[in-house]
């Protein structure tokens, strides 16, 4: 279990905040130890930290009455949202009160006509999608999990679909947030484009609850469209599918989607889904567009793929078939679990330039194989993002060490090909150390904008900063 630091606990004020809250919000105020432990972490491997108690607001303006409080008396404030980030962003390490934004999930406007809606954060992608379905409407970003969309714009969120329609940044098209002093503000109006002023919508997505709580979120839309069709091609190695991926893309085919899975997440899918795909790397893609269209992108791409080795090429148009191919992906964090059982899935993302993509994932590979540890590769890989779950026996010390030493490679390694040592997770507590690696000096800036903002640091300290 990788070991999170603890930050000094302003004893005194944590006691009065607890009093002052437990008065306010009754039976919506939770000090027990297994609710507290819930809102520590629990898909990381960093060391859970709970906060000193759960408190759940159904409004903006509670939200604000409980940041004033603990301004007041200078305690930290963690925001929750459905617990699915993987890098220790809703630990508490100095203690505080993690405010759990559930209950906050109302979708409060759609307006068809200009393709946004308004909701509250704690309405998740699904439930949205549930909503729009009769509207001819969908939310695009898909970041596996059924997220919160507050926690997908806290930590600027991306996903399968990234490739076609981007990610959180490029569809939120205005905030509301309560600041660090527990006053309300709006980032911009509904408008799809503006030149008012500095950017604080792009600002405060992917801040991870830094700078301030988001309360309501603006999003874009897209049209259902017309016709939707799956392809599948396997390949002879990493190299191959990557370079049909880059050729694609150099080609402007409009895929929606285009995923990499590496042999062993092949063998994991068959096993778990009930699949009878070659264990070997294998593409899944997805196109978006008119019926005629659809079927010329899917035929485009075959050709390409054969061109490098391609095999095994089929598509698909039924929604039935579609979806027990995605599935299959989706449900690959719990695929690969049985390829290890009882092990603990420890997951790290990079992102690195395409024409890098090849080099990076074969180099993953070798680099588990060499510290004898089994960690499959998927990616996003449209835009160059893929992930290594590292699978472990989180109580031997010796392969939890061998572990780490993985994912700061890893993430060095994309660094050092111009990438990111992050393309979706964000940095939370788990990847602090490579921050400064990747961005240098204008770590210093962020860190002003922090202090600026939140001149006490209550909000989610310890997270991107070591303070």
């Amino acid at each position: 279990m990788a070991q999170a630091t603890d930050l000094p606990r302003n004893e005194s004020g944590i006691s009065t905040t607890l009093g002052v809250l437990k008065q306010q919000f009754g039976d919506r105020f939770h000090a027990g130890q297994a609710m507290r432990e819930q809102h520590g972490h629990t898909t990381t491997w960093i060391t859970n930290q709970p906060p000193d108690a759960v408190v759940f607001p159904t409004s903006t303006r509670e939200v604000s009455d409980i940041v004033k409080v603990c301004a007041t008396h200078q305690v930290p404030v963690i925001p929750f949202g459905t617990g699915t980030s993987l890098e220790g962003h809703v630990n508490a390490p100095a203690g505080g009160i993690s405010i759990d934004l559930t209950q906050m999930n109302k979708i409060l406007a759609v307006n068809a006509e200009d393709l946004d809606c308004v909701v509250q954060p704690g309405v998740t992608r699904q439930d949205l999608n549930t909503h729009l379905r009769d509207q001819g409407l969908f939310f695009p970003i898909d970041p596996g999990a059924n997220a919160s969309l507050g926690g997908m714009a806290a930590t600027r969120a991306s996903g399968t679909n990234a490739v076609r329609y981007g990610t959180m940044k490029d569809n939120v098209l205005s905030l509301e947030v309560v600041m660090a002093d527990g006053r309300i503000i709006r980032t911009a109006q509904r408008a799809k484009k503006t030149s008012a002023g500095y950017d604080l919508t792009r600002l405060l997505i992917g801040s991870e609850g830094t700078l301030g709580l988001i309360t309501e979120i603006t999003l874009k839309l897209q049209g259902i469209p017309e016709a939707i069709s799956a392809a599948r091609m396997s390949f002879p190695s990493i190299d191959a599918a990557c370079q049909a991926v880059m050729t694609t893309i150099q080609y402007g085919i409009p895929v929606a989607r285009i995923e990499l899975m590496d042999e062993l997440n092949v063998k994991a899918a068959n096993a778990y889904a009930k699949l009878n795909l070659p264990e070997t790397p294998l593409l899944l893609l997805e196109f978006h567009g008119s019926e005629s269209g659809v079927v010329e992108q899917a035929e485009t791409f075959g050709a390409i793929a054969e061109e490098v080795g391609g095999t095994d090429f089929a598509t698909t148009t039924s929604t039935e078939e579609r979806n027990k191919l995605w599935q299959a992906r989706h449900d690959l964090y719990w695929a690969t679990l049985q390829l290890r059982p009882g092990a603990k899935g420890i997951s790290t993302d990079v992102c690195v330039p395409i024409s890098r993509l090849a080099e990076a994932v074969t180099g993953a590979q070798k680099k588990a194989e060499e510290l004898d540890l089994l960690a499959p590769v998927v990616g996003h890989v449209g835009d160059g993002n893929f992930h290594s779950l590292v699978l472990i026996d989180i109580e031997d010390a010796d392969e939890v060490a061998r572990a780490e030493t993985f994912v700061a490679w890893l993430a060095d390694e994309a660094i050092r090909m111009e990438g990111t040592c992050t393309g979706e997770h964000g940095i939370g507590q788990g990847k602090m150390p490579y921050l400064v690696k990747e961005l240098g000096a204008a770590t210093e800036y962020m860190a002003a904008i922090k202090d600026a903002l939140d001149p006490l640091n209550i909000l989610n300290p310890g997270k991107i900063f070591s303070r």
